[in-house]
């Protein structure tokens, strides 16, 4: 910057530089040993339950941008979707009469007058082969600063029965807005990522070849009009709503900016940017560097189809006996030939054998102490040596017990 004129705009903190401090110096430890030189081993177990140690304290203090956990409001994409004709499909095209229908419209469009009762019998007529077309829906993104010109992706999925989009062409298909503009046209080669074949008696898949995509398949015709900061007010919404963390939002701006920003609710930070002297897109993204630390609510999530435990940091745990044995029982069939002796009267018949047997794990009861930590939790539930499906049972329990300070999510 030349000399003798100052940045009129928005002055930011200083960059901190972190230096996270080798735990190990600061830790005097006496070993009992007859050498001189500690073993690799007792020196990898030393360094290992230090990090366990200190892993959780480093989560908590994690900080992460402003821009990575909130989204300005008005800023959106907008949907826009299309019904458009596929051609050059390798006899993998529809045969119903949705598809000779809109073949017959898309002809006429084209100045091809046809009469009335031929249109209707060709529309009827199963014989007239469409194999190789395909009605399609076609669905778009359009980001909210995307100007005329630019490209962006569509998604193509059959609307018919075709069964493969493979080496298809979609024709010029406009695409609409909900206020029913159109804001882009698309066209372009299929790819469907995959294929399908097949044969008398065989079939072979991959993916899914009824739905594909055209990279840069569309051509924005219309911009959408976004104004980020009406009235001189911008407004950031967070991803994960919280108190806490919308308050800490606002007082890193404030640092930079005084008395700019207020939290309004849980999930909303209002910012003024009528004395900022600077382009209101230099001061997004300049807020959007600030560091905080976000503030999460003690959750537990549990997808009991995969057998998944997530446990969050703020998880905290009552003092608890807990015992958890699992109930085996294992049925078997072993139907066995009863046949009568020579020359008897009698007749061969099956007589069913069935053998049950009842396991049952024997584990004593646990205590499980207050926890403070994620590390601790994880101690005390490892103790327990139960696998992460009996978790989800365990956790519930709790829950119930109200040794469980946390929201149980079931997905």
């Amino acid at each position: 910057m030349p000399s003798g004129r100052s940045d009129p705009g928005l002055r930011l903190p200083a960059t901190r530089v972190t230096r996270h401090t080798d735990p190990l110096e600061f830790i005097p430890v006496t070993f009992f040993r007859t050498s001189h030189t500690l073993t690799c081993a007792v020196r990898c177990s030393l360094i290992g339950a230090l990090l366990l140690a200190w892993l959780p304290m480093w989560v908590q203090s994690a900080e992460v941008r402003i821009k990575d956990i909130t989204r300005i409001e008005g800023i959106r994409t907008n949907q826009l979707v299309g019904l458009g004709l596929v051609t050059g499909l390798q006899g993998t095209g529809s045969k119903s009469p949705v598809t000779r229908k809109f073949a017959l419209n898309f002809m006429q469009r084209f100045g091809m007058r046809i009469d009335p009762v031929v249109q209707a019998n060709l529309e009827n007529d199963t014989r007239q082969k469409t194999n190789n077309l395909s009605v399609v829906t076609v669905t778009a993104d359009l980001p909210s600063f995307a100007r005329p010109g630019s490209n962006i992706d569509v998604l193509v999925s059959t609307f018919d029965d075709a069964t493969n989009l493979q080496g298809g062409q979609l024709i010029m298909t406009p695409l609409f807005g909900a206020d029913g503009e159109v804001y882009a046209v698309a066209s372009g080669p299929i790819s469907i990522g995959g294929f399908s074949f097949s044969g008398e008696a065989a079939k072979v898949q991959k993916n899914h070849p009824t739905t594909g995509r055209i990279p840069n398949g569309a051509i924005v015709e219309l911009e959408t009009c976004t104004d980020v900061s009406p009235n001189g007010r911008m407004r950031l919404l967070l991803n994960q709503p919280d108190y806490e963390t919308a308050r800490r939002i606002a007082m890193a701006i404030n640092t930079a900016l005084p008395n700019s920003a207020r939290a309004l609710d849980e999930g909303t930070v209002e910012v003024s940017t009528l004395s900022i002297k600077m382009s209101i897109s230099e001061f997004i993204g300049q807020v959007g560097q600030l560091l905080v630390t976000p503030d999460y609510p003690a959750t537990v999530v549990i997808n009991e189809r995969t057998g998944t435990v997530i446990v969050g940091s703020q998880v905290r745990l009552s003092n608890v006996l807990i015992t958890h044995s699992n109930l085996t029982v294992s049925t078997t069939e072993s139907p066995q030939v009863s046949q009568p002796n020579p020359f008897a009267k009698g007749e061969t018949t099956t007589v069913p054998r069935t053998e049950i047997e009842v396991f049952e794990e024997n584990r004593p009861v646990t205590e499980v102490p207050e926890t403070v930590t994620v590390g601790d939790l994880a101690t005390a539930l490892n103790s327990l040596g139960v696998t992460p499906r009996d978790l989800s049972a365990i956790f519930q329990q709790l829950k119930e017990a109200g040794a469980l300070h946390a929201t149980l999510e079931f997905k």
